[in-house]
């Protein structure tokens, strides 16, 4: 009989956090903390600033809310302590409850200030004095420069998802927020990729931090994605036949346009699915509807856009189908990032026609690898087929000819 050690997985108790944190772990259901809060809580809890490379779906919420509000408890003072910029009202929203259930058995309060809904129940929520808030810059800094908000007690400033802060084109904005923080404070920034636009403001507001790469522009291993060659006037039929012959539970379907999506959701509406759409042109109670009947299960597939439904946590989704390819290669891995999360599996597909060809190598180039391609019976392309417009149209020009110059320096 051999001797043998058995080592116990860690466990949150190993950070030596606040008493009521610890309870309020174990009420979420945490039991084992992931990579990126491993790296990134211990350096969070010494008030160093953090810098974490990583992909949405890998806990990183955690990794910033559990320090954040154990600096909190150390000292109890009202006003806004904390403040956290996300680039979406979804995401904002999202986090916000995160850090309610870790929070619950405090008494620490917080506010989530958006545009897109009334400003005086947020101005009113303010004026409670909250330690936390959590918001989106352009309504930050609007209730910023009306005076309502005042940040010159923030300790802690986080901002997630900087990447898509950038493409939204919230930079600016941000740097006018950072001009009223105090000089003295805790910064922690995560994001999934580094442009060098990300990376100069990095540069300009950290001060030696704590570096922690998780990221990879490869698709999650969890995740067993494939391309779908198939006509453009076929996709409609080629849908039906995933969603009803592919074992999905629940999908995100990705359109290129916000009209697409709501066209298409009411198209799956009609059929007998139970689709819901997310997509810009809707009111802010419309999205949060959407959402809320998506997470339910009410609603068991959600048609979405780019812009909406980054960084959207939504456990258990099966499958996410490209209807439309990205209009970037980075963005492929943030979509498929909807699916295979926390360590679960899932299917992704993308369908792909003629006119994709330059995206595809864009994409291949980018992940390292080449993305397997899966053949479906009775959709199979036209090999004569013309490149074609999503309306249906033939093209005038080369496909892609103007989108693949785009995406290869980015892929650069």
């Amino acid at each position: 009989m051999s001797d043998s050690v058995s080592i116990a997985p860690a466990t949150f108790d190993r950070f030596g956090l606040h008493h009521t944190l610890i309870r309020g772990i174990h009420a979420a259901g945490f039991e084992t903390p992931w990579p990126i809060q491993v790296e990134t809580i211990p350096p969070g809890l010494d008030g160093r600033d953090v810098l974490g490379l990583a992909q949405t779906g890998t806990g990183k919420t955690a990794a910033f809310a559990l320090p954040l509000l154990d600096r909190l408890l150390g000292e109890r003072r009202k006003g806004p302590r904390a403040l956290v910029l996300a680039p979406t009202r979804e995401l904002a929203s999202q986090i916000t409850e995160e850090i309610r259930a870790l929070a619950r058995f405090t008494r620490l309060k917080m506010a989530t200030i958006y545009g897109g809904v009334s400003i005086h129940s947020q101005i009113s929520a303010l004026r409670q004095r909250p330690e936390v808030v959590v918001g989106c810059p352009g309504r930050v800094l609007d209730l910023l420069q009306q005076g309502v908000l005042r940040l010159g007690q923030v300790e802690t400033l986080v901002l997630d998802e900087a990447d898509h802060m950038f493409d939204m084109g919230f930079l600016p904005g941000i740097r006018k927020i950072l001009g009223a923080l105090p000089d003295r404070r805790q910064n922690l920034l995560f994001s999934a990729t580094m442009p060098k636009e990300v990376r100069g403001l990095a540069d300009d507001l950290l001060k030696t931090p704590h570096v922690v790469e998780l990221a990879d522009m490869a698709p999650a291993t969890t995740v067993k994605h494939t391309l779908v060659l198939v006509a453009e006037q076929r996709k409609h039929a080629l849908l039906e036949h995933v969603l009803t012959q592919d074992n999905c539970d629940s999908a995100i379907v990705f359109t290129r346009t916000k009209h697409r999506a709501r066209r298409l959701a009411a198209r799956l509406d009609q059929a007998g699915h139970r689709a819901v759409g997310l997509q810009g042109n809707l009111s802010q109670s419309q999205r949060d509807r959407a959402m809320r009947s998506f997470r339910s299960r009410h609603h068991n597939i959600l048609v979405a856009t780019d812009i909406v439904a980054r960084g959207i946590d939504v456990s258990g989704v099966s499958h996410v189908i490209n209807f439309d390819v990205p209009d970037t290669p980075e963005a492929y891995t943030h979509r498929l990032g909807r699916t295979g999360r926390a360590e679960r599996h899932g299917e992704a597909c993308t369908f792909v026609t003629a006119s994709d060809s330059g995206w595809v190598r864009a994409t291949e180039r980018m992940i390292g690898s080449r993305i397997p391609r899966r053949q479906v019976e009775g959709f199979e392309p036209d090999v004569n087929e013309k490149p074609r417009r999503p309306d249906g149209r033939a093209r005038n020009r080369p496909p892609h000819s103007a989108r693949r110059g785009r995406s290869h320096r980015r892929a650069g």
